[in-house]
């Protein structure tokens, strides 16, 4: 299965040197290590199911602004739920842009923020061509049930247990390594991309901060534990990708 997974497990107490300098690299919010130790203010993406949120926090973990937008839902059968992968990281640029204007409005600076977390919702599942940095699909979301009998499939070939062994995980329809799976055999283009090596796959952070560091153009590929902990394709004792739980779901 030719799917580029993000290059790098991060584990969380390094999750704010490698991928957060380059993070650091927003358009409207460019700060230099130095600043990030002096700074007051922390800020946070918070990518939720039904919203996008940007939130503004001082030392005392204080809220000073914060700003949200709902994203559309989309439901193209019964028990199937989709978002627009494009929408949410447009949103996120409002509202952290819309966030900023009110921090200046209260006699902050952007330069005051040290550094930016992401918090999402986990599972939702995006492919997107590295050519064009364009989602080859709506993200299926954690909710979503299509995978119902991949997952009945899975569990006759290699029994209930086989990827709880490794990534902790049962076999389900909420975890994105079944929604990957699907996408390839029902999408054409995402097969397509597989096929020439040009397919990308990522929860939604992985989604979020490839598109705000550069997207085709540099943008980095990168989750943490916590995240790809969720794919069923992570070994859980050994914090890389499993390559048995790969081949299997390929």
């Amino acid at each position: 299965m030719a799917v580029l997974l993000g290059r790098n497990l991060f584990r969380f107490k390094h999750a704010c040197t490698t991928p957060c300098s380059k993070f650091m690299q927003l358009k409207r919010v460019m700060l230099a290590p130095p600043q990030c130790l002096l700074s007051s203010l922390v800020g946070a993406i918070d990518q939720g199911t039904s919203s996008t949120r940007f939130i503004v926090f001082d030392r005392e973990a204080r809220q000073i602004v914060s700003h949200q937008v709902e994203h559309k839902q989309y439901y193209p059968q019964q028990g199937w739920c989709e978002h627009d992968p494009e929408e949410i990281v447009n949103n996120v640029h409002v509202c952290i842009e819309e966030s900023l204007r009110k921090l200046e409005s209260l006699g902050y600076s952007k330069s005051d923020l040290s550094s930016i977390g992401v918090t999402n919702q986990r599972e939702t599942t995006v492919v997107w061509d590295r050519g064009t940095g364009k989602p080859l699909h709506n993200a299926i979301v954690w909710l979503d049930l299509r995978t119902s009998a991949l997952v009945d499939e899975l569990s006759e070939s290699f029994g209930s247990e086989f990827f709880r062994e490794k990534t902790g995980l049962p076999l389900s329809t909420y975890f994105s390594g079944v929604k990957l799976l699907w996408l390839i055999r029902h999408v054409p283009a995402v097969a397509a991309a597989v096929a020439q090596g040009t397919a990308m796959f990522g929860t939604i952070e992985t989604w979020l901060l490839y598109s705000l560091t550069g997207g085709k153009d540099g943008g980095v590929h990168i989750t943490d534990v916590t995240n790809a902990s969720r794919t069923m394709l992570m070994d859980l004792n050994q914090c890389v990708w499993d390559v048995a739980s790969y081949e299997a779901l390929g």
